[in-house]
């Protein structure tokens, strides 16, 4: 891992005569987005609602990765599904709760209790969650093979 700080940059591009807009990054296939259909959208295209749920499920999930090899924890799937919750707090939308529901298949007699705390310390360490305001929770679904 190189030292921190690391920079991510990102640019977002539209125009007038379409309502989707181009979000492009170097080295990156470019993405299309657009509203969700809560905001007059269309609803069948990336949003940035979308992108921001996405972007803690896959986080989680890396995260996860990360702490399981450490631990030296075998594992054979495992699925993340944010779902956020936007509301409006002194009259500016925001995420308020975001519910993470993750199912996991351990790989062998793993004890659940051992798999539970390394979810929480994913949970925890989850750098995209801990970059926002919203309150996270967390549900596990531990399925043995």
């Amino acid at each position: 891992m190189e030292p921190f700080p690391h920079h991510y940059t990102a640019t977002a591009s539209g125009d007038k005569a379409n309502s989707h807009v181009t979000v492009t990054a170097s080295d990156l296939p470019d993405l299309t987005t657009n509203a969700p259909a809560e905001f007059g959208g269309p609803g069948n295209q990336w949003s940035p609602e979308s992108l921001l749920m996405a972007a803690v499920a896959d986080c989680f999930v890396l995260t996860f990765r990360a702490i399981a090899q450490g631990s030296k924890l075998e594992w054979n799937q495992i699925q993340c599904q944010a779902t956020g919750t936007l509301d409006r707090i002194e009259r500016k939308p925001q995420f308020t709760e975001i519910q993470l529901h993750v199912t996991v298949t351990p790989q062998g007699d793993i004890g659940t209790e051992r798999l539970q705390r390394i979810l929480e310390k994913a949970e925890d360490s989850c750098l995209i969650t801990n970059s926002l305001s919203a309150t996270v929770s967390m549900t596990s679904d531990i399925q043995q093979a």
